[in-house]
């Protein structure tokens, strides 16, 4: 019997699971080759994917390669992977590689090959997206200039079909013997994005066109999508679309905050979020939103950040990026993929690449900056929400093939609309009688209401289970997920009220649960009864209930919260983090074994060693389980410092490394004009070329740009204005719209020299700006007509550390 208890006062929200799981349709999608040479199987079906007959539940992150250093490649994967990224996409962006007709490069930061290569060797698959139109905030989204001046596009002309098919061509050369049926990771091709032309050689007929194209061209794959939001066009059973959404719209033309996104609210009856930036506009119903019933809901533009647009610049906090990610998997996602997962900066050209309204773009974005405000940044930075991210990605890792196939289960009270905050917003995805129950209360820039006294009652199909065992308050901003009827390994779990985050195998010992804790909600595990006399709780109090067993009282942390350990079953032991150690979290393969890791540095896995970086700081600290085996190998002189709990302490500490930068102002800034109104979206445009003479200009004097003893160099820059330019010489290194977001910029970009100058430039700000900025980032002007102000230039030295042998 599931554990029940009677509600007490307060609010009950209800929700009926009890209807059957649908079973789901297969056989009526025509995809590629699924089989790799060693038997193992990828396939589709119209709830999710599989891997080896298995549901699968993949976590898929942006990164482009061509907007990256080379040399780079291999530790930014593999922070990737630490992070639970299980699939790196990435747009292939022609005019990256045929900027003149012919000439295709595909060296250096544009070798495809080689970056698939190293996505395999980091344990990555790869999800290509060949266009030939991207988007991707880039000129002409992707088509080179040579095409859009002598033909029309994206539409099935003799003509543009014949470089298509070269550049097709091009492509299947560079993923030769690395698609999944060679053995290798490349199990998905995107055609076209955002597509939804109509008329003659348009629309569905035009994506099965270029699908055939791929396809002959010898572009194999195992899964073919589309974009499926802004009504797309889309042969239905040759492609599936993949769905995104952002929490704000960098390209919108309000210079206001925008009213809550549907980012935030839960999906009951479609998928397709609102405006995502679709350049052209839809004249017909699109097919993903008839497509509903016979195509798994899986996602690709998730926004992991956002950029700053030159007209409306929005910056988000780590907040409201994770908390949509209980919204997306209680709508049923099953593919979690995001956009950017990885910053960059666009590659020098015979033009400069950036999306801008003066070749015709919706919107201007930085000439070379593609920061994204992404969890990794441009040089490798681990940002804040990175960490946020990741107890959700090794939850998807490890019990994905547990909710996948679970079905989306609506409230019986919901909000009217993604305006309405007054409704709680929750859900639930079960399957027989487990379940995971999801709930949000964050959204961006409007405060939701706590919610007093509450607890869910959730109808299955043999009984409804209530939990907590009484109401409790949910904090303001709270967002997080919950079990129902839990399987430990033999032992149920009946519920709990903290978020399942990972498992971890240990042989003859049992298997390791963690589980993390929300602010201000009291952890409670309710065990089935069979455990009686055979679990433990060394930090909390077991207590008899109705129908089993509940543990309370845990302080979450280091040690054991619980135990169990019955006749004739494996031990299993559980750890509960509070939420904060569990936003320190890492896993991964460290010395031939799959191991925690709580820091406050940087953490990945890399070659089977742990690597840590600290910027600014070269003191480290790590919490290690299982434990390492002594003598503790790294490469620096490495500290057994004990035990913190269950683990084992490892400490250093490096030599302290000053890098200075000196700052001398070479002019000031003169009057610049209003800001133009004009473009397609008839809002604020980037200022004429020479308008950029009157910038405000400083020498930043640097020393070594590759200084010995670290492992990178960020240069940063505190300024407000409008727009700042940073030159090594008369060439321009990099670009930045003032957001209030830290710059920064690594010094490896630059050829190594012991010393050396830049000059930075900062366009000054008008006070009447027809821009939007965060209010909490707008510059106090002071009665000032335009401000121009450098505050402050610093250079952080990022230390590393290597452990393990």
């Amino acid at each position: 019997m599931a554990f029940a208890h009677a509600a007490q006062a307060g609010q009950v929200l209800a929700v009926d699971a009890s209807a059957p799981a649908p079973a789901p349709l297969s056989g009526h999608i025509k995809m590629g080759t699924a089989v790799a040479p060693g038997g193992h199987v990828l396939g589709i079906n119209s709830q999710y994917l599989t891997r080896d007959g298995q549901p699968w539940l993949p976590v898929m992150g942006e990164f482009h390669y061509s907007r990256s250093p080379a040399e780079s490649w291999e530790s930014e994967l593999a922070k990737m992977k630490s992070a639970g990224i299980n699939v790196v996409a990435s747009y292939i962006i022609w005019n990256h590689h045929e900027e003149k007709e012919g000439k295709f490069n595909w060296s250096g930061n544009r070798d495809l090959r080689r970056f698939i290569q190293l996505a395999n060797k980091a344990g990555l698959e790869v999800w290509i997206r060949v266009g030939p139109w991207s988007h991707a905030e880039v000129r002409y989204g992707g088509i080179p200039d040579w095409v859009v001046d002598a033909m029309p596009t994206r539409q099935d002309d003799p003509q543009y079909l014949k470089y298509v098919d070269r550049f097709y061509r091009e492509i299947a050369k560079q993923v030769d013997g690395l698609q999944w049926k060679q053995g290798g990771p490349v199990i998905g091709a995107q055609i076209e994005n955002e597509y939804n032309l109509a008329g003659p050689g348009r629309g569905a007929q035009h994506i099965a066109t270029l699908k055939g194209m791929a396809v002959k061209a010898g572009i194999d794959v195992p899964f073919y999508t589309v974009t499926g939001w802004d009504q797309t066009l889309y042969p239905s059973g040759e492609v599936v679309p993949v769905f995104g959404g952002y929490q704000d719209e960098p390209w919108a033309t309000s210079t206001g905050e925008l009213p809550p996104k549907e980012t935030y609210a839960f999906r009951f009856d479609t998928r397709v979020s609102g405006d995502l930036g679709a350049q052209t506009r839809a004249t017909q119903q699109g097919t993903a939103e008839t497509d509903m019933d016979r195509t798994p809901f899986l996602g690709a533009e998730y926004g992991a950040g956002l950029p700053a647009m030159y007209r409306r610049r929005t910056l988000v906090s780590p907040d409201d990026i994770a908390s949509t990610l209980p919204v997306q998997l209680g709508s049923g996602v099953n593919l979690m993929g995001y956009y950017m997962f990885h910053g960059g900066r666009n590659p020098a050209g015979m033009t400069t690449m950036e999306e801008s309204t003066r070749t015709g773009g919706y919107n201007d974005t930085p000439a070379i900056n593609y920061d994204f405000n992404a969890p990794l940044g441009p040089d490798g930075q681990q940002r804040e929400v990175l960490a946020y991210l990741r107890p959700f990605h090794y939850f998807m890792n490890d019990f994905g093939t547990r909710l996948a196939p679970m079905t989306v289960r609506k409230p019986a009270v919901v909000p009217a609309d993604p305006g309405d905050l007054s409704a709680p917003r929750w859900s639930v995805r079960s399957k027989g009688d487990q379940a995971f129950l999801f709930y949000n209360g964050h959204i961006r820039q409007y405060a939701l209401p706590a919610q007093k006294q509450v607890q869910f009652a959730v109808k299955l199909a043999g009984q409804t289970v209530t939990l907590p065992r009484q109401p409790v308050d949910i904090a303001a901003g709270s967002y997080f997920f919950w079990p129902i009827n839990f399987d430990l390994d033999g032992y149920r779990l009946q519920y709990a009220t903290v978020q399942p985050v990972a498992r971890l195998e240990r042989g003859k010992a049992g298997s390791v649960y963690v589980f993390a804790a929300q602010d201000g909600v009291a952890p409670e595990f309710a065990l089935d009864g069979a455990v009686r006399g055979c679990v433990k709780a060394p930090q909390g109090r077991v207590s008899d209930a109705a129908a089993g067993l509940l543990v309370d009282g845990i302080q979450p942390g280091l040690d054991a919260a619980l135990t169990l350990d019955c006749a004739g079953k494996r031990p299993v032991t559980v750890l509960v983090l509070s939420q904060q150690q569990a936003r320190r979290l890492a896993i991964g393969q460290l010395q031939g074994e799959r191991r925690l890791v709580v820091s406050d540095s940087q953490a990945h896995f890399a070659n089977g060693k742990l690597v840590l970086r600290s910027a600014g700081k070269p003191a480290f600290r790590a919490a290690v389980f299982p434990a390492l085996p002594l003598p503790l190998k790294g490469s620096a002189a490495l500290k057994a410092s004990g035990k913190d709990g269950l683990f084992q302490v490892v400490e250093a500490t490096l030599p302290e490394q000053p890098l200075a930068v000196s700052v001398r102002e070479l002019r000031a800034a003169q009057p610049v004009p209003p800001i133009k109104i004009g473009g397609n979206a008839k809002a604020a445009i980037l200022p004429d070329a020479e308008v950029f003479g009157n910038s405000a200009a400083w020498e930043l004097s640097l020393g070594p740009t590759r200084p010995k003893g670290v492992d990178a160099a960020l240069l940063e820059i505190d300024f407000t204005g409008d727009v700042a330019r940073l030159f090594d010489g008369t060439r321009m290194v990099d670009d930045w719209y003032y957001n209030g977001q830290r710059w920064q910029f690594g010094l490896n970009n630059l050829p190594a020299r012991e010393h050396g100058a830049l000059t930075l430039t900062v366009l000054p700000l008008r006070a009447d700006a027809p821009i939007y900025l965060p209010k909490e980032h707008r510059p106090a002007f002071n009665g000032q007509a335009q401000v121009a102000e450098l505050r402050g230039v610093k250079v952080t030295p990022v230390y590393r550390v290597d452990i393990g042998r």
